[in-house]
């Protein structure tokens, strides 16, 4: 029943509609009077019916009272319950909650504080015990390698002499088992279990060979108590050692040979890092242990400033053992499979690593000291020449090649860079040093011809050997033959090359430098417009005469202690460049790329594109070409200011006697010769001072620049008093009213020209001929003047009225010189000045 029907049968009667009811019962039932005749019992019945319905209502009263009472009670209950059945919803949907949140795992961003779900501790536990199958599996493969192990060592120290394939059965064993295990981990695609198999595969293979090593170790012992009764590592008598010695020498010996010959033949045997041979290891190990007591302890032989100790030691044991080894260890490979290996070849190279840990060690603290790395650098490379010339070849690697090309114990500091170029910095700082000390020398410009120092083939090597030099000039080169002589032993090109380019190089740099230095300050004091330059040349202090310091012979020595400078340097250069060492230096430096473009950076060496005559020939120059090139145009400037400056000074000198000669009383105070020649007085100091120039250039210059250097002077001396007492002298006038020469003058001229010639021919102590040369054309020109007329008519006829070259036949005739240089024209104006035509 709905709700909306129950309030509808609980409403009250409704009167109106029951008043309506009736009336419309009684309208249609009892329309007329005559139908009253049953009202009675319509009402009977009416009220029977309402009497019914009132008892009706009643029970239905008592009945929705008692259903009211009921259903309130119910409703009572069920509220309850509901109020009950939210609180368990409200429960639930908060255990939900709380479910759904642990349902989050830990490893989410926004649960990072929380514990993780049971799904993944599951996960975990089901890793975990993964892993720990992986352990359990791992562990049963080392326990299994562990026992081979112990059962190869067993069975090898069981094994008596002679040693057998079958002897090592068990290390075989052991060998196959862990390539298998190797095969197997490489056969795993998980990524975590191949990192983790890696480990295991590593670990196994170190067992292996750890236990060859064992293997090895077990032989050895016995060789080792055999090489005591040989007084091992003495030098060994071995025909005087006893048969039995002898015997368990060669059988343990022997073993050895075997084991390492079986292990050739075994994966894993780690013979491939095995330098020599498992006996020779053995003997070098007993030296290995000597060599430590006596130069890695705190003995008194242990000292940093005497490498040679240590290295020569080893040199001795090398030199001691080898008879033995030729005659015993090389015999006993007879047969073998290292028959062809050298003993003692072998030896030394297990002996080179113990020189070369004593170097690794000790060059560190030398670093600091840098007189005491170049003593041993230069130690280490005695011991490697040695090594080589006793016929022994460096072991040299594959990394190695590329910095070295012979190897050596020298190659443990030169392949390092840090400590090379520590080495090659203090060399750098030593010849520094060295070379300021010869700049600065009170004698540094002292001009010295002692040869005494020199070596025959240096002698030999020089014109004449009268090439002198300053001190100076000696000293730079003895001290860049030093730098040579300590770079020359050096293995690698690239090394030699840097201490050219850092050390020798900048030394001959330095000193071109000076020199010209010294004649800009020649020239600055020579032209009085600037003070002297302190030091230049000898010369000190501000304060002194310039002309006194340029003037005279003391002005042209310290031009030619430039000049000497130079050339003495030059002259090396020239000799250094052909030397082997050189020639093969500069031979690497262009064929290799690196070294090529190094040298080109370099502005004082040549360049190899400007010296190569074709792109598959060799540069067809020295590699001190640039230098050279640059200290022969040093040499040839101060010759140039040299001649410049003795013409200038007797130019000067003659200016006098030009103007006493053109004067009115010329030859009024003449001196006579012996041959009745007047000689002007106003002359004599001019000759005076250039014989004083030649005398001194003749005793300091060697004899080819001294006739050079006179030959540029007499010839612009020659050409100036030509020019200014002859061709062009004052007061002579040409023409139809000329004005010659008149006797006494024309003679004085011959007799001047003939002086000139004489003083040079005195001076330098040289012949007749030699001295002319240069006065060819002053003296052509006196002698013409001064000779008799009819000495002179051929030559008058010819040159005045000849036509063809007969003249210079009628000159040679009349002067003995030919036309000595003079043109046509020039003999016809010197003749024309004679008084007598």
């Amino acid at each position: 029943m709905s709700s909306q029907k129950i309030q509808r049968l609980l409403e009250p009667p409704n009167v109106s509609a029951a008043h309506r009811s009736a009336l419309e019962y009684f309208n249609s039932n009892f329309a007329h009077i005559d139908n009253l005749n049953g009202i009675d019992q319509v009402l009977s019945q009416t009220k029977t019916r309402s009497s019914e319905l009132q008892r009706q209502l009643s029970a239905s009263q008592q009945s929705i009272d008692s259903l009211i009472t009921k259903t309130r009670v119910a409703a009572l209950a069920n509220l309850d319950t509901a109020r009950g059945f939210a609180e368990d919803r409200e429960s639930i949907e908060n255990e939900m909650t709380y479910l759904s949140y642990e349902l989050v795992s830990s490893l989410s961003p926004s649960k990072s504080d929380a514990n993780p779900t049971l799904l993944e501790d599951i996960e975990t536990m089901h890793r975990i015990l993964k892993d720990l199958e992986s352990v359990r599996a791992y562990v049963a493969v080392i326990e299994r390698t562990l026992t081979l192990s112990e059962g190869a060592l067993a069975q090898l120290r069981a094994t008596s002499s002679p040693l057998s394939k079958s002897s090592t059965s068990e290390y075989s064993r052991l060998s196959a088992f862990v390539s298998d295990v190797g095969q197997a981990c490489e056969s795993v695609q998980d990524i975590g279990s191949a990192e983790q198999s890696l480990h295991l595969v590593t670990f196994v293979r170190r067992i292996r060979d750890k236990t060859w090593l064992d293997i090895k170790e077990i032989f050895s012992t016995k060789l080792n108590g055999v090489l005591e009764n040989l007084q091992w590592p003495m030098a060994v008598d071995y025909p005087a050692a006893s048969v039995h010695d002898r015997k368990s020498f060669e059988s343990a010996f022997k073993d050895l040979i075997l084991l390492q010959e079986i292990g050739d033949n075994i994966e894993g045997s780690t013979n491939q890092g095995s330098q020599g041979l498992y006996p020779l290891e053995t003997l070098a190990h007993a030296i290995s242990l000597r060599f430590k007591y006596h130069f890695e302890t705190e003995r008194e032989t242990n000292r940093l400033d005497k490498p040679e100790w240590y290295l020569s030691h080893i040199m001795n044991v090398a030199l001691d053992h080898r008879p033995f080894m030729d005659n015993v260890i090389q015999r006993l490979l007879l047969g073998t499979k290292y028959q062809y290996v050298n003993a003692w070849q072998n030896y030394i190279t297990l002996l080179v690593p113990i020189l070369e840990r004593k170097l690794r060690r000790t060059v560190p603290t030398l670093l600091s000291h840098p007189a005491l790395l170049a003593h041993t650098v230069y130690q280490a490379l005695i011991f490697d020449s040695s090594m080589r010339g006793l016929g022994y070849e460096f072991v040299v690697g594959t990394e190695a090649k590329k910095t070295e090309e012979k190897g050596g114990v020298s190659s443990v500091i030169l392949c390092q860079k840090e400590w090379f170029d520590a080495w090659l910095e203090g060399e750098k700082k030593f010849a520094e040093d060295q070379y300021h000390e010869i700049i600065s020398s009170p004698d540094a410009w002292v001009i010295v011809d002692d040869d005494s120092n020199e070596s025959d083939e240096h002698k030999l090597s020089r014109s004449m050997a009268e090439l002198k030099a300053t001190n100076s000039a000696r000293r730079i080169k003895a001290l860049v033959e030093q730098v040579t002589d300590r770079c020359s032993p050096l293995p690698s090109s690239a090394h030699r090359a840097r201490f050219l380019i850092h050390i020798q190089l900048p030394i001959l740099e330095q000193y071109y430098s000076r020199v010209s230095s010294s004649l800009d300050a020649f020239e600055t004091l020579s032209s009085a417009l600037v003070r002297a330059v302190p030091g230049a040349l000898g010369v000190e202090g501000p304060k002194t005469d310039s002309r006194k310091l340029t003037g005279g012979v003391e002005g042209s020595q310290r031009l030619c202690k430039a000049l000497l400078s130079a050339r003495y340097v030059e002259s090396a250069m020239q000799r250094w460049g052909e030397e082997e060492f050189f020639l093969e230096l500069w031979t690497e430096i262009n064929n290799r790329a690196a070294l090529r473009s190094q040298a080109e950076m370099h502005p004082s060496l040549p360049n190899y594109a400007d010296h190569q005559a074709s792109k598959s020939d060799v540069p067809n120059c020295t590699i001190f070409e640039e230098l050279i090139t640059q200290y022969t145009k040093l040499a040839s400037r101060a010759e140039d200011i040299l001649v410049s400056q003795v013409c200038g000074e007797t130019e000067s000198a003659l200016k006098p006697h030009f103007v006493a000669i053109t004067s009115p009383k010329d030859g009024s105070d003449a001196q006579n010769a012996d041959d009745g020649i007047a000689v002007p007085p106003s002359l004599l100091p001019s000759i005076a001072l250039l014989s004083a120039h030649l005398t001194f250039l003749r005793n300091t210059l060697p004899t080819a620049v001294t006739t050079q250097v006179y030959r540029r002077i007499a010839t612009l001396i020659s050409e100036h008093i030509l020019q200014r007492e002859v061709l062009f002298r004052p007061g002579l006038t040409r023409g139809q009213f000329r004005t010659g020469l008149s006797r006494e003058q024309a003679r004085s001229v011959h007799a001047e020209s003939e002086l000139w010639a004489e003083t040079c021919q005195v001076a330098l102590r040289t012949s007749r001929a030699r001295a002319e040369g240069p006065w060819a054309r002053l003296l052509v020109a006196g002698r013409l003047l001064g000779a008799r007329r009819q000495e002179v008519d051929r030559a008058v006829k010819e040159v005045l009225g000849g036509q063809g070259d007969g003249w210079e036949d009628a000159l040679d005739v009349a002067t003995s010189l030919g036309s000595g240089g003079l043109g046509k024209e020039e003999v016809k104006t010197v003749l024309r000045l004679r008084d007598d035509l």
